[in-house]
């Protein structure tokens, strides 16, 4: 089988659906991971944190292809970068890294953290492949169950994207050849929040309450009414659809 491919954040929402597909392709994965616990189906744990630079090292020797999912609200251009030195002294050939649609244009903290994630990669002379994605549906999701109770922002369009698809994408990125930035992964339809919520509503049996939407203010109220958390030409889009999620997910 060879050696085992390093997935980093391998027990989150996107990596619980990366991991069996790599283990079903027939590869051997080792998943980092802040808390530790027994290897089982092809699969070995190891414990690390990368913010903090502890066991991976470790967790990166031996390896040949890295699969960089692990991310939160903040640091994750330091988690990177430490994560990429360790790579690069093991001489690792292969490293894909999940990023989000709108990284170079939204002018949100945690995004240009993953901007600046994005280019540590592509400067590390390691070869790479960058796939930004959309928000995944589990979040849109989130977010209209918490503003059916709070006012809704004016002019924010998402076009969220099954997690599954996502991660059938990584699994073909990570055991393909690097790269480099490949095109944008979103779903099949754009929705502001009032035509995310009303299905939602639907099918928890309320009726929606109009509600003034609220302005998002400064330049990130500006790039989100501008679209700029959206690609709408260019890139690969999902087939599940946000009323299909639903179904699956709220109806069932």
């Amino acid at each position: 089988m060879g050696t085992p491919i390093l997935v980093t954040g391998g027990t989150g929402t996107l990596g619980s659906q990366v991991v069996p597909l790599l283990r079903a392709a027939g590869h051997d994965v080792r998943v980092l991971s802040r808390h530790g616990r027994p290897a089982a189906d092809g699969v070995e744990y190891v414990t690390g944190d990368l913010l903090k630079d502890e066991g991976v090292v470790a967790a990166v020797a031996g390896t040949e292809t890295v699969l960089h999912l692990a991310g939160g609200q903040k640091g994750d251009d330091v988690a990177t970068r430490n994560l990429l030195r360790a790579a690069s002294d093991a001489g690792v050939r292969h490293l894909v890294y999940i990023s989000v649609i709108g990284a170079d244009r939204v002018p949100l903290a945690w995004l240009r953290t993953k901007l600046d994630a994005e280019r540590a990669v592509a400067d590390s002379g390691i070869p790479w492949t960058t796939l930004r994605a959309a928000q995944f549906h589990d979040l849109a999701l989130t977010m209209v169950e918490k503003m059916t109770r709070l006012p809704v922002p004016g002019g924010l369009r998402l076009q969220p994207v099954d997690v599954r698809e996502v991660a059938a994408r990584l699994a073909e990125l990570t055991l393909g050849t690097p790269a480099g930035p490949v095109p944008d992964l979103a779903g099949p339809d754009v929705h502001d929040i009032a035509a995310l919520a009303a299905p939602y509503l639907k099918l928890r049996g309320r009726r929606p309450r109009p509600k003034l939407p609220v302005r998002i203010p400064g330049r990130v109220g500006r790039a989100y009414r501008e679209g700029a958390n959206l690609t709408l030409e260019g890139a690969e889009t999902g087939k599940v659809t946000w009323e299909e999620f639903l179904a699956e997910r709220v109806g069932r």
